[in-house]
């Protein structure tokens, strides 16, 4: 009886807690990131002002930086294609 008490109050809990996390949109997100990485304030004040926990800042700055550099490495992906393409333009024209 004790243990099923229990396990019900935990339940309980967990299900408050999942209706009132806090969501923050992806602009919210960047602001914040970007904040940190100016470097005008620490992250644990930043953090502090934003009421977030610093090790959800370093998330969300570790999956910027990875979107970002992907799609840098996709920009020259789809750059080297081009060139590659007139360059065969060209040699085609030329023969």
């Amino acid at each position: 009886m004790a243990r099923t008490k229990k396990q019900s109050t935990e339940a309980a809990v967990r299900e408050i807690r999942r209706k009132t996390r806090r969501k923050f949109a992806p602009e919210e997100k960047v602001r914040i990131v970007l904040e940190g990485l100016r470097g005008e304030q620490s992250i644990s004040e930043l953090c502090r002002r934003e009421g977030i926990a610093s090790n959800l800042y370093y998330r969300w700055s570790k999956d910027f930086l990875e979107a970002g550099k992907k799609q840098l490495a996709g920009d020259t992906v789809v750059c080297r294609n081009f060139v590659d393409l007139n360059r065969q333009r060209f040699q085609r024209a030329e023969g």
